[in-house]
């Protein structure tokens, strides 16, 4: 148990710069109380004691801003940073080595019984104000950019954006081997300015190509229309 504490504190230092020491981890990092905290309230639920592990669940709300219902299944070296804000649901999985950040949200889109919320696999990354929501998968090491709407199931490796989320970098593109802060690359992704531009270009380019061959069409026509008028003037005289 001591050895996966300290594998626990190690994990986040891997991941957080702003991280000095192992002690900076235990006293001053709210979602390392918080994972510490929904593991006795997981306990408490899995063995039926439900409003201890509600109960325990709220106080641990109330000190570090993150809630995470004692039902969701985590794995190890979760990592929460930042953390204010962060909603996990009651049916959520969350495999080993996940990183989430603040205000990210793990919901449910459904009131019926059974699998209501996303399950996360092995080294997801999900950046802030991102939005996971419903029964969905999202695959090994996939990235989830900040303020993203997830609704479909994510293959693994891959980097997603947007409202609704797209896949903007494959697996290749995605450097799934190294972390990656806020689960969006800073660099090699397409700027969705730009690619508006591009397309907009391409039209015009197919238009003025079109003109042109009309314009070629059209100049044998005119060409011809003055002999044309010049025999009917001849007939009528």
């Amino acid at each position: 148990m001591f050895k996966n504490l300290i594998d626990e504190i190690d994990a986040i230092l891997l991941r957080d710069p702003a991280a000095r020491s192992r002690l900076d981890v235990v006293f001053a990092y709210p979602g390392f109380h918080a994972v510490r905290i929904h593991g006795l309230s997981h306990w408490f639920w899995g063995h039926g004691f439900h409003f201890a592990a509600r109960l325990l669940s709220h106080v641990g709300r109330f000190l570090t801003g993150i809630e995470i219902h004692p039902g969701a299944r985590i794995g190890k070296r979760f990592f929460i940073d930042h953390g204010m804000g962060v909603v996990i649901g009651e049916t959520s999985e969350i495999e080993d080595d996940v990183t989430l950040y603040h205000s990210v949200t793990l919901g449910g889109t459904s009131r019926g019984e059974g699998k209501r919320h996303p399950t996360l696999k092995h080294g997801v990354i999900v950046g802030s104000g991102a939005q996971i929501l419903g029964p969905i998968e999202v695959g090994e090491c996939a990235r989830i950019g900040s303020n993203a709407v997830v609704l479909k199931n994510v293959p693994g490796g891959v980097t997603m954006v947007g409202v609704p989320a797209r896949i903007v970098a494959s697996r290749d593109e995605s450097h799934t081997d190294s972390f990656c802060a806020y689960g969006t690359p800073s660099a090699n992704l397409p700027d969705p300015a730009i690619g508006a531009i591009d397309g907009l270009h391409g039209q015009l380019n197919a238009l003025a190509a079109r003109v042109a061959k009309l314009e070629t069409q059209l100049e044998p026509a005119s060409e011809a229309a003055p002999d044309t008028e010049r025999k009917v003037v001849g007939e009528k005289s």
